[in-house]
């Protein structure tokens, strides 16, 4: 399964970079306005730190507009994926950025009827939001199953990336469903590494070699 870091973070991104785990990286309009920078300035940076796929987010709500916007940043690096919202008109805007060889990842997905229109509109990636459905009482990780299970009936091609994931059960359990990619926090990153048992026994070893030099 591909991770992704759900950030605009530079210093958070080449963190993660550093470990050789992180396939991409998904951006929105709320996390490029946390950076002092221009949202070009900012793509370029990321583009060349990661090489996987870049998620960079349209933000018109028309289809011309949409198509404007997914051609201009599709320029900016050959790993940009375009970020369209799941609209009718954003799926129509998917259909066109396809027919001229421009990949777009679909989201805002938060029913599996939304994610099969998206597959066949020809979206590369589809993003469905665990978390805000948690957050409303409803089962998320129900969502990426029956999304999973509708493209493997189909043997669509479109990639279910797990968005919105709060914590590292979420990544879990997108991995065991079968999944293609989860983008998470750079915080729930590090959650994965983390266990208690580890640095538990870390430390028991490193206590016991200092025994064993000090004889």
């Amino acid at each position: 399964m591909k991770l992704f870091l759900d950030t605009a973070n530079i210093d958070e991104i080449k963190l993660a970079a550093q470990t050789g785990l992180i396939d991409g990286i998904t951006t929105n309009p709320s996390l490029v306005a946390k950076e002092k920078k221009s949202f070009e300035e900012l793509l370029q940076e990321i583009c060349s730190i990661i090489k996987g796929d870049i998620s960079a987010e349209v933000t018109s709500l028309e289809i011309d507009g949409m198509v404007k916007e997914g051609k201009h940043l599709a320029k900016i690096a050959d790993n940009i994926v375009v970020k369209i919202p799941l609209t009718q008109n954003g799926l129509c805007a998917v259909q066109k950025l396809k027919s001229e060889g421009i990949r777009s990842n679909v989201t805002l997905c938060f029913s599996p009827s939304q994610a099969l229109l998206a597959a066949k509109a020809g979206a590369y990636i589809i993003s469905p939001f665990v978390g805000r459905l948690d957050d409303i009482s409803e089962d998320g990780m129900n969502l990426i199953q029956q999304i999973v299970q509708i493209y493997n009936n189909y043997n669509f091609e479109t990639q279910v990336l797990v968005a919105s994931c709060r914590h590292p059960l979420h990544v879990v359990n997108s991995a065991l469903i079968g999944a293609q990619i989860a983008t998470l926090p750079y915080k729930v990153f590090e959650q994965l590494i983390k266990h208690p048992l580890t640095d538990i026994g870390l430390e028991k070893f490193l206590s016991d070699w200092k025994k064993v030099n000090t004889k």
